[in-house]
């Protein structure tokens, strides 16, 4: 077996690597006579999901699916997989129920519907939200009710090095589980069955939303193994985000601002693209417009935006700024494109399985075709959720001799 040298094993049924929404989520989908164990890089709280501001998609209705499905289209520049964005739509009501049930309190109007606002490249209002940290919200919720779950190990600051892998190199080459290493040295988690859900490459560019530990350790060990991989180059710049001669990660400036009226503006103080089309072409007029101004950024003024929606809806973004200098109730703040997310990824089909047998992955590490060439936006934390509990429906589908 490829990988095996260790000082020290543990055997489980399901080895998760990374404790984000995807991860999370496969773990509470598990039955709970089978052993789990949930890796993480650094502490549980530096996972993108925790910085996701602006919402989760739902389908409002049947009549939304068209509408949706063809935004997810369009904004993929239609190389995204239909089977997968199907599924995504389709699941979408479940999820959040299951969100509800697990806690997560999303807004919610005066009657009590919840609060959906619209983003870029959104032909209709279908994203809820917790004010402008929904994923801090949805995640925290799911790491609380994991952390009840008595077959459910996690093991913080604990780094993948490498997978187990049977046979390798033969046509009967099998995941196993993975090597790690931890302060008390390296670790062989030996499973049946593993999931990655790493996160995405924000670390290995110079500017970007993503936390510094996320460097596609998942892709890069799967590629050394010869496990397919898809679309590397398909990487989402973020159009806005607050620009800042410091350095560390980008902050995010929510897309559901300009959902609710925040618009760019150049350096003469005049609007000069639409602020809702895709990220992609957003960012290209941003910067388009950086190099014809001859400025290092562009501005986002909020005077469009309700001042009662910028400290309920906005209060996180609006906090950070100020500790910046910047007052988004009555003054424009400096902006930027930043590298953001990772479209493609390891490669696998609807069941969020891999080439290579009982190995699967989920969330930003993962290409099912949902995301094709450019993400949507708000579409990521619900593709994770629904292609990582579909991870543990198949695990245990197989785990009982039977497959779709």
């Amino acid at each position: 077996m490829s990988g095996t040298a260790a000082d020290r094993t543990i055997d489980c049924d399901v080895a998760i690597v990374g404790c984000g929404v995807a991860g999370l989520f496969a773990a509470l989908n598990l039955p709970r006579d089978l052993r789990v164990v949930m890796l993480s890089k650094e502490a549980v709280d530096h996972c993108d999901s925790m910085l996701a501001q602006g919402g989760i998609c739902v389908m409002r209705d049947h009549n939304d699916y068209d509408s949706w499905f063809d935004d997810t289209m369009r904004a993929g520049h239609d190389e995204c997989r239909p089977e997968s964005v199907d599924t995504m739509i389709w699941s979408s009501r479940d999820v959040i129920g299951e969100l509800v049930r697990y806690g997560v309190d999303f807004d919610r109007t005066d009657t009590g519907d919840f609060d959906y606002t619209r983003e870029g490249a959104h032909s209709r209002n279908r994203i809820i939200h917790h004010k402008d940290t929904t994923g801090k919200a949805i995640t925290t919720a799911l790491l609380a009710q994991v952390r009840r779950l008595a077959n459910v190990r996690i093991m913080e600051n604990t780094v993948m090095e490498d997978l187990l892998i049977e046979e390798e190199g033969g046509p009967d080459a099998r995941c196993a589980g993975i090597l790690a290493r931890d302060a008390a040295g390296t670790l062989a988690v030996r499973s049946r069955d593993t999931l990655l859900a790493t996160g995405g490459v924000g670390g290995l560019y110079e500017h970007s939303t993503n936390y510094r530990c996320l460097t596609g350790d998942g892709c890069r060990i799967c590629e050394a193994h010869g496990i397919q991989l898809d679309h590397m180059d398909y990487v989402q710049i973020h159009p806005t985000t607050l620009y800042t001669t410091k350095p560390g990660r980008s902050f995010l400036i929510s897309e559901s601002c300009r959902g609710e009226g925040a618009v760019l503006l150049d350096a003469h103080g005049e609007r000069f693209t639409d602020e809702l089309q895709p990220r992609d072409v957003v960012s290209q007029a941003i910067f388009a417009q950086m190099a014809k101004d001859g400025t290092r950024h562009v501005w986002l003024s909020f005077d469009r935006v309700p001042r009662q929606v910028i400290r309920d809806h906005f209060a996180h973004i609006h906090r950070h700024c100020l500790q910046e200098g910047y007052d988004i109730t009555c003054e424009p703040i400096p902006v930027v494109p930043a590298q953001h997310y990772l479209m493609g990824g390891i490669h696998v089909d609807q069941n969020s399985t891999t080439t290579m047998p009982h190995l699967y992955a989920a969330g930003e590490t993962s290409c099912n075709g949902v995301h094709g060439k450019n993400r949507l936006a708000s579409n990521s934390l619900l593709e994770s959720l629904v292609f990582a509990r579909l991870a543990a429906r198949d695990i245990v589908r197989r785990r009982h001799g039977w497959t779709r």
